[in-house]
């Protein structure tokens, strides 16, 4: 009976471990697509994960700022031991209640650097969630790319198996030499190495994605290719005006230096004494006392020097990063801008003859060869050129693919149309 139990708390066990299992990984019966990519991100992000707790904080910091200082409160009791001259002893108690007050100037400049760090806060989370989204699309986009290349790699290893099996061929009865069919075999082994270089490079990109969505996906999925970006871009006038808009970083920055400046304001308004109200009530048992009155700080030894120079120089630097980041995001679009120029001309000269004059090439090399006009050598020579034309133009395409998501990150457009 013991062992009956035993074997059935196993099974149980065992299918507990299987649901578990089941519902820990996401299961996609199709294909991953790009959006569903955006949301995984979105959910699983570890970056996001920290800028959205950075955001939560700034806005408890508003609340804090918010907050009046609280009262304060004593009593007291005891036996009072009076002169001989006095009726009898007694009990004495004591009652006293106080309340910092706080001027309107050190009250405001509080708030308005709490208010600064929440604008901060989001505009951090803004640009974290900006960077996942491009570094996703641009992983998808790497995939579809890999892709690619294994598929022209894979037609061109069946080709020059194909072309090798013929060399062999002629060989044997004799048409063509022996160096031919060296040359042949030489190719096709090289062809066969790079197709598998292109497999590993596909699982390559699909583990930088995985990474980024921060979830697991199992060993192997499969992406539906998502549609390329549009080329036509404004000019570069018009793109920095949207970076100096819209960029969240920049805003981050701007925010910072406003909190950088009500912070000092905070500080030099607190050189002005702040005043605590006080009452107080005391019962002897002779007497009853009450009293109300004003207390102020008296700052004679510390004026606050040291707070104020420490926010004076915390403005200045806030001051400097917001121009540094300034000049660095003018620079990134400026090195984006020049990539899509120098990729969009490529792709120009590829589609307007380059492409279009290897394969001309190719057709003249491979007839001059099946009529024995040129040699093996001719004939593979304009096979290698095509394929470098290919590989090079799928490159190009997405070097153009990725200068593009570049700018969209840097204009703060890709949160507009990629917010899951």
């Amino acid at each position: 009976m013991d062992s009956i139990m035993q074997r059935i708390r196993y099974k149980t066990f065992q299918l507990t471990c299987l649901l578990l299992s089941l519902f820990a990984l996401p299961v996609y019966a199709q294909a991953l697509t790009l959006p569903e990519a955006l949301i995984l991100a979105e959910q699983h992000s570890p970056a996001l994960r920290v800028a959205s707790g950075q955001q939560h904080s700034s806005v408890a910091a508003l609340d804090t700022a918010r907050a009046f200082p609280n009262p304060e409160i004593e009593y007291g009791s005891g036996r009072s031991h009076l002169m001989p001259t006095t009726p009898q002893p007694g009990r004495n108690r004591l009652l006293a209640f106080s309340q910092p007050l706080e001027l309107p100037s050190v009250r405001g400049a509080r708030q308005r650097a709490a208010e600064a760090g929440i604008v901060s806060g989001s505009a951090l989370l803004d640009d974290a969630r900006l960077n996942v989204y491009a570094q996703v699309k641009q992983a998808f986009l790497d995939i579809q790319r890999r892709e690619s290349e294994s598929q022209l790699a894979e037609e061109s290893r069946a080709l020059l198996g194909q072309i090798h099996s013929r060399v062999k061929l002629r060989v044997e009865v004799g048409e063509a030499s022996r160096y031919e069919l060296i040359k042949a075999t030489a190719e096709m082994l090289a062809a066969e190495n790079v197709a598998q270089s292109a497999e590993i490079k596909v699982t390559q990109a699909k583990d930088r994605l995985r990474a980024l969505l921060g979830t697991p996906l199992g060993d192997t999925f499969d992406i539906t290719p998502a549609p390329l970006l549009p080329e036509d871009l404004p000019a570069i006038a018009s793109l920095r005006e949207e970076l100096l808009t819209h960029q969240p970083l920049l805003k981050a920055a701007v925010a910072e230096t406003q909190r950088a400046t009500a912070k000092l304001e905070q500080e030099r308004s607190l050189r002005i004494p702040q005043p605590t109200l006080k009452w107080s009530a005391e019962q002897h048992p002779d007497v009853n006392l009450w009293r109300i009155g004003v207390a102020l700080p008296l700052p004679l030894w510390d004026r606050r020097a040291g707070p104020i120079g420490e926010a004076q120089a915390n403005l200045e630097r806030a001051e400097a990063e917001q121009e540094r980041i300034r000049f660095n995001v003018l620079n990134e679009l400026d090195q984006a801008y020049g990539r899509y120029q120098i990729a969009q001309r490529q792709l120009y000269i590829f589609e307007t003859g380059l492409m279009q004059g290897a394969e001309t090439a190719l057709k003249v090399a491979e007839a001059a060869y099946r009529y024995g006009e040129r040699g093996i050598l001719d004939y593979l020579d304009a096979q290698r050129v095509v394929r470098s034309t290919r590989m090079d133009y799928l490159n190009a395409r997405y070097e153009l693919q990725f200068a593009l998501v570049d700018i969209e990150r840097l204009r703060g457009t890709l949160l507009a149309g990629e917010h899951p």
